[in-house]
């Protein structure tokens, strides 16, 4: 049977995107488990003793090597290859060569000299859940959490009530200037945050604030370039005739705000939502500047000064950054639908 030129043209487009997807995928996949790589390692680390962290470092798994008593002392419990047979023996003691001692447990009399390398040692899954509570009461993170939960919700809160009255008057009202006016808004995102520290640390020094929470809480109700910029790309998508409904049944701005824009914005409200969490949560910079007292700092500062103090734990230091990476992980996959909804509307209308 002759397969027409037009059929074998087709079927080689389609091997040709079948082989696109699984490279496409495969890729992707690589890509996946190298980013994860870093915080298996983390919580591997975490659930493991300081002995353990000494004896391999790389290995994610928490193992332990298991040891056996051998006339009143601790003996390391290895496989051994004993003429063709695979026997639990302890290493008693080491040997010129590269050798050790072996014995029976059950029949200590008996030694065998055998190389060390060649032999498999017993290891069993130890974790160590204490880390937890060792590294948390160390020092204190309640207080570090609820320091970051207050500046975290409310300066979320006052940012979503003031970016979205920004938003709005940017996406429904028409002045002269105002396209200008937003444009210069934009600008202030490419403004660094070390180009405006100077001028903010000396009025806050002047009213009082440094060493509270308030430069944290206190600036967010004013507005942000990029919260705004995402609310008004959403804002624009919903029709005019909505609000001229609203305006002939007598509602105002304000109203048309609350009870017709928002409700069909909980996207990108939700989306700007977790983008402030995100960035309050793991803030270091402002904190570190304006917070002096030790009772006043947030997760971010009190972790970095734990890893100061108690760098030869490493267990207890992962033990705390896996506390403080999951809220972020845990909100991320339980909102991911409406924030990839949120991304995706905000940017497709300019």
């Amino acid at each position: 049977m002759i397969i027409p030129s037009h059929s074998r043209w087709t079927l080689g487009l389609r091997e040709q995107e079948t082989l696109v997807r699984a490279v496409t995928t495969l890729c992707l996949g690589a890509g996946a488990v190298i980013i994860l790589l870093p915080l298996v390692y983390m919580l591997g680390t975490a659930l493991k003793s300081k002995a353990q962290v000494r004896q391999s470092l790389l290995n994610p798994v928490p193992m332990t090597h298991v040891h056996v008593q051998v006339k009143g002392k601790r003996e390391p419990l290895y496989q051994v290859d004993l003429d063709g047979r695979t026997v639990e023996m302890a290493l008693v003691k080491n040997a010129p060569g590269g050798k050790g001692l072996f014995v029976d447990p059950a029949d200590p009399e008996q030694v065998f000299e055998l190389p060390r390398k060649t032999q498999i040692p017993v290891r069993v899954l130890d974790i160590q859940f204490g880390n937890f509570q060792e590294a948390l009461t160390i020092v204190p993170f309640d207080r570090y959490l609820a320091n970051t939960l207050i500046v975290t919700f409310v300066g979320m809160a006052g940012m979503l009530f003031s970016s979205s009255l920004v938003a709005y008057g940017f996406s429904r009202f028409r002045a002269p200037g105002l396209n200008l006016l937003f444009l210069v808004l934009l600008s202030t995102i490419m403004l660094p945050r070390q180009v405006r520290l100077i001028p903010l640390y000396v009025i806050f020094q002047k009213i009082g604030w440094i060493d509270t929470l308030l430069p944290l809480i206190v600036p967010l109700f004013f507005a942000n370039a990029f919260d705004v910029f995402l609310l008004r790309q959403f804002f624009m998508t919903i029709s005019l005739e909505q609000d001229e409904a609203a305006q002939i049944d007598g509602a105002n701005s304000l109203q048309r705000l609350i009870y017709v824009i928002l409700p069909q914005s909980k996207a990108a409200v939700v989306t700007v939502a977790i983008f402030h969490f995100l960035y309050a949560w793991n803030d270091f910079y402002e904190p570190l500047i304006f917070l002096h007292s030790r009772h006043n700092w947030t997760m971010a500062v009190g972790l970095q000064q734990f890893h100061g103090l108690y760098a030869v734990n490493t267990h207890l230091i992962m033990a705390a950054s896996a506390v403080m990476v999951l809220p972020p992980i845990l909100l991320f996959f339980v909102s991911q639908r409406i924030f990839m909804q949120g991304v995706v509307i905000s940017g497709s209308k300019g």
